[in-house]
């Protein structure tokens, strides 16, 4: 029993740090209507810009440098790159955002080489014991700001101008535009969002117990998209919940997996995989996704 509530709580923590990096899939769905395939690389640029700085400046302005950073580099690329094409099929879109993805992970791992980064956190190897139940301070801090993060956007998203020119946009961005809404302005911010969430996320995936920044760590934004689509893309709900399954399943799976191996190797990681298809099967829109209506 300790153990599956050990599993439980470090699913927890890293579920709520995937519904992070879906919520950031989820952001520029809603202000867009484009499924962000660069956002790996939004990651690896905050943890990257914090990795350099943190020994020459410190680990708290670094970590802020890094969202800063991470955040510019999504509004550079909305505003130089997504808005050129704007109009466009969304499909087309999403293809641009693939492209950008492959041009910023390539220089970024160009950077990196085959170094492992550290990101010079505060928390170190430090474990927390209950009982027979250890947990990571590293884990711990991932999902207090994780819940911190979401409780702060979901206010935002929905008492502040910004908010409700983004959720007027993701409802008809003709009506929106006609109403006065500002849909570069929104496109823009949520980009920007996305690229700030990306990066906290970035860090408490390179932390103990893993060794620090790699080139493989943008895949982790791989595990985060079944969170979005379980979710519902067009749904901030559907991110927090769809991450924290994400998240307990990806833990079960790989610590139970002597028991599972006749399912064969590395189950954890098409875990999330497989039970976002058995999701899609039952609800093809998520499970808080908004079901399209169409007259015949």
């Amino acid at each position: 029993m300790s153990t599956f509530a050990e599993l439980l709580l470090n699913g927890l923590s890293m579920g709520s740090v995937y519904a992070l990096i879906a919520l950031g899939f989820v952001v520029i769905f809603r202000a867009t209507e484009v499924v962000n395939f660069a956002h790996a690389s939004l990651l690896l640029a905050g943890g990257y810009i914090t990795a350099v700085l943190h020994d020459d400046i410190g680990f708290w302005p670094a970590l802020l440098a890094g969202i800063a950073g991470a955040a510019l580099v999504g509004a550079a690329v909305e505003f130089f790159v997504m808005r050129r094409y704007r109009g466009s099929d969304h499909s087309v879109l999403a293809i641009v955002t693939i492209g950008v993805d492959i041009l910023l992970t390539t220089e970024l791992t160009r950077r990196i080489g085959t170094d492992v980064l550290p990101l010079g956190d505060p928390w170190g190897d430090d474990v927390l014991t209950i009982g027979s139940i250890s947990l990571a301070h590293t884990r711990i801090a991932a999902f207090v700001t994780a819940g911190l993060l979401i409780t702060a956007f979901l206010l935002t998203f929905r008492y502040t101008s910004w908010g409700v020119a983004m959720r007027a946009a993701a409802e008809s961005t003709e009506t929106a535009a006609l109403m006065g809404v500002r849909l570069g302005r929104v496109s823009l911010g949520a980009w920007a969002v996305a690229g700030g969430l990306a990066a906290v996320a970035a860090l408490f995936l390179t932390v103990f117990p893993t060794p620090g920044l790699e080139r493989a760590t943008s895949l982790a934004a791989l595990k985060a998209f079944p969170a979005a689509i379980l979710g519902g893309l067009d749904s901030t709900t559907g991110a927090l919940v769809g991450g924290l399954i994400v998240g307990v399943t990806e833990s079960l799976a790989t610590g139970y997996q002597s028991e599972l191996s006749f399912l064969g190797r590395g189950l954890g990681d098409v875990a999330p995989y497989l039970v976002m298809t058995v999701i899609l099967l039952v609800r093809p829109a998520g499970l808080f996704g908004t079901k399209e209506l169409a007259r015949v």
